[in-house]
């Protein structure tokens, strides 16, 4: 792939400026996405902005090259934001990248600024005039809090022009290339019950009586769905099953009153293929029988669906010939793939960095690797959107 000219700044020293930026999911985004479009803005390159609904986050949609029908060309995805840097444990300032044994360090150069890095740099140096087919970065925020960039971008997308359908979306996974992941469904409980002074108990309704009811209900549905197997268990050889985790139960208050509310939050990872609604419908039923004559309501909080792409998709076999990979692999977590499949993407996860360190203390990402991601994505991006003419 010929470039017009060398970036302005190098891979390095970019990863060192968007490390810089706190782009925690509770903090707003604007000021690493205006960094992002400041530096990506010339002759030929179409930046949209996509507000979240508060206004306070943006999502990037950012195209070089020709708007075309085709479907050819190439997607980069990557999310923005990072979990917060924990309190203890850094050896350094998580929001300077520090260069150690090999690594760099700081919070979000594996998961996943360093992907960022690489993709932001490759389409800044880009010979826009011999694009033969769009290169486009998708650029979302709050990944990490429940894929909700992905969602709105999504709900607010405008389908023309038509988005080139291969697309690569950069998490962590040490450079192999995944067709395939769980999703997280989030679901809360919220049990009503009367309240009233202990004293009088029978006056009121034990709220937090009633939630230990569902919780074993619910313990219940997670040992059944154990056993039951999918088309894609096979592909999730430590975890082949679709897993409920009841993760969190509030309620009450005062000792001496019969508490009337308790709240019970859950997750659940679908597999690949499998409906939300139907799921939800499971878990309604299982609350039903167990809460005979209690009120209760059963609401989505939050929903990363699962994501699956054919084995023999272009973008999949491309990468795995490059990597000299054999097989389908999938991955334990679920990415903003689950939600732009929708937008017509065939999506599959493959960056630097393994997931393993993401979300810790000195979270790092090897300097070998990124090196070996940056000549990756310099290779397929020559071979997606400037194939060579062929008489």
């Amino acid at each position: 792939m010929t470039m017009a000219s060398a970036p302005r700044l190098d891979d390095e020293s970019l990863l060192g400026r968007l490390v810089a930026f706190d782009s925690t999911s509770h903090r707003s985004n604007l000021d690493i996405a205006d960094f992002i479009c400041e530096y990506l803005e010339r002759p030929g390159v179409r930046i949209a902005r996509y507000p979240s609904l508060d206004g306070a986050k943006l999502n990037l949609v950012i195209a070089a090259g020709p708007q075309e029908d085709s479907a050819e060309g190439l997607v980069l995805s990557g999310h923005m934001d990072v979990v917060p840097p924990e309190d203890a444990g850094w050896d350094s300032d998580p929001f300077t990248l520090t260069k150690r044994l090999g690594t760099y360090v700081a919070r979000g150069a594996c998961d996943m600024k360093g992907f960022l890095a690489l993709a932001i740099n490759r389409l800044a140096a880009v010979d826009i005039g011999r694009l033969r087919h769009p290169l486009v970065l998708i650029l979302t925020h709050d990944e990490e809090v429940g894929t909700l960039g992905a969602r709105r971008l999504v709900e607010s997308w405008n389908p023309t022009p038509r988005l080139p359908r291969a697309a690569i979306i950069g998490e962590p996974t040490s450079l192999r290339v995944a067709r395939m992941h769980k999703g997280h469904l989030r679901l809360r409980v919220d049990v009503a019950g009367v309240a009233a002074h202990s004293g009088v108990p029978h006056l009121g309704s034990n709220a937090v009586e009633a939630a230990g009811l569902a919780i074993v209900a619910l313990r219940d549905l997670r040992r059944q769905l154990e056993t039951e197997r999918s088309p894609y268990s096979e592909h999730f050889p430590e975890v082949p099953f679709v897993t409920l985790n009841v993760a969190r139960a509030a309620g009450g208050g005062a000792v001496n009153v019969v508490p009337a509310h308790c709240t019970v939050d859950l997750g659940i990872r679908l597999l690949p293929d499998m409906q939300a609604a139907a799921m939800v419908e499971r878990v309604r039923q299982a609350l039903h029988r167990a809460l005979e004559g209690v009120s209760f309501q059963l609401e989505a909080i939050g929903e990363s669906p699962p994501m699956v792409v054919a084995e023999e998709a272009p973008i999949h076999r491309l990468l795995c010939a490059q990597l000299q990979q054999e097989g389908s692999q999938s991955a334990p977590f679920a990415t903003d793939g689950g939600w732009l499949r929708h937008l017509g993407l065939d999506c599959v996860l493959c960056g630097p960095g393994s997931i393993g360190v993401a979300h810790k203390p000195n979270e790092f990402l090897p300097v070998a690797e990124f090196l070996r991601a940056g000549d990756l994505l310099t290779s397929v991006i020559g071979q997606t959107c400037q194939p060579e003419t062929r008489s």
